[in-house]
């Protein structure tokens, strides 16, 4: 019999979460992903994230953007470390968005790859 009470939901949440609602008189039922699937959800968090992000432009929303892409270079074996050498490689090779460059047009033969 199911419960009039409850909400149901199908998304990632933080780890301490469940500590949350119960400390708030409510039972948090969770599932335990596996490797495949917890990099499915990372996927559709970071989505989320970034729509927040888009709606609120806040630095909380940022905050939270950051803290997927973190979870997702973890599942992928990618240390910050490693991840922060890659950005500055493309930083040297192609440049950052400091300059604050809006491309209008290209005339003649163009590389299509994206900034």
């Amino acid at each position: 019999m199911e419960n009039n009470n409850s909400i149901k939901y199908d998304k990632l949440i933080r780890d301490k979460i469940p500590e949350i609602v119960e400390s708030k008189g409510s039972k948090a039922i969770v599932e335990l992903l596996d490797a495949r699937n917890y990099e499915k959800y990372l996927d559709i968090k970071l989505g989320e994230e970034l729509k927040e992000y888009l709606e609120d432009g806040s630095v909380e929303e940022l905050a939270d953007l950051v803290e997927v892409v973190y979870a997702l270079l973890d599942c992928k074996g990618v240390s910050l470390e490693e991840f922060e050498k890659i950005r500055i490689a493309k930083v040297e090779e192609r440049g950052a968005f400091k300059k604050r460059l809006l491309l209008k047009e290209i005339i003649g033969k163009a590389d299509k790859k994206r900034g």
